[in-house]
């Protein structure tokens, strides 16, 4: 599988794009050409940060009676209304060699696959960056262009969805503790600020506190704690053995999970 990036709409576009206003290619679904199982990300959220492209693997399958241009495929994820706010995540222009083709009673099968990358910045040319707004499910539809000039647009049901991207920190203290005494877990949740292009506190979100004593295989939930305006979370327990403290971020429909590290108190 051959893996391409590129930024500029109907010639190969494989990065994050978001245009200003822009309608769906005309065409409507016909049942000489169809798209089905459109899968981001195989089928998880897509988690974007502030800079770095995110590798998104995207697939799909095209069901055709007619003669189709086999560097035509196009699949793209979409959000907003058409005309109206529209952008699209990872356009393509899809060759034969990634894709698998069997005919069968006239009708021919590609199943495609392909890597795409995900960039939050869209630094290219009349792209603009990603917005918080963007942290949404976003809809998916295919396009082909036909070997006798048409083409056909064919909205699909699934959806992909777009996350911004969490950060969490840890400090356990004292270190040691004497045993009975209180253990204090500072740290603090942040998350991507598309809009301003950085890491802002994420405030009144719901975490867990967690810990693992030493030479267990898991960690266990021990209270849940509420972060401050500025994202800061602070919780305290009683100290009886060895073991690390975390912080646990189970996410939600614009913000990605999110784990922190384990800090290792010794218990004396």
């Amino acid at each position: 599988m051959r893996r391409s990036i590129g930024f500029s709409v109907g010639a190969g576009v494989l990065g994050f794009v978001v245009l200003g206003v822009f309608a769906l290619p005309a065409g409507a679904a016909e049942s000489d050409i169809t798209f089905s199982k459109i899968v981001f990300n195989g089928g998880k959220p897509i988690v974007v940060g502030t800079t770095n492209y995110v590798d998104v693997s995207l697939t799909f399958t095209v069901k055709s009676s007619v003669a189709i241009k086999e560097d035509s495929l196009q699949v793209f994820a979409y959000r907003g209304t058409d005309g109206v706010d529209y952008g699209e995540i990872g356009g393509l222009w899809e060759q034969e060699s990634e894709c698998k083709k069997s005919t069968s009673g006239g009708v021919t099968t590609r199943t495609c696959e392909r890597i795409i990358s995900v960039d939050p910045r869209g630094i290219q040319g009349s792209l603009r960056n990603l917005v918080n707004s963007d942290a949404k499910a976003w809809k998916t539809y295919g396009k082909a262009r036909t070997t006798a000039g048409g083409s056909d647009t064919d909205k699909n049901s699934a959806t992909v969805s777009l996350k911004r991207h969490a950060k969490l920190t840890v400090d356990a203290t004292p270190e040691p503790v004497v045993a009975g005494k209180t253990v204090t877990v500072t740290g603090k949740i942040t998350r991507a600020n598309w809009s301003k292009h950085r890491y802002d506190g994420y405030a009144r979100s719901s975490v867990k506190l967690q810990f693992k004593a030493a030479g267990a295989s898991s960690y266990r939930t021990v209270k849940t704690v509420t972060s401050s305006s500025t994202g800061a979370l602070k919780a305290t327990a009683t100290a009886s053995v060895d073991g690390s403290w975390r912080w646990s971020y189970w996410g939600n429909s614009t913000t990605g999970s999110q784990t922190s590290a384990g800090d290792y108190v010794d218990v004396r």
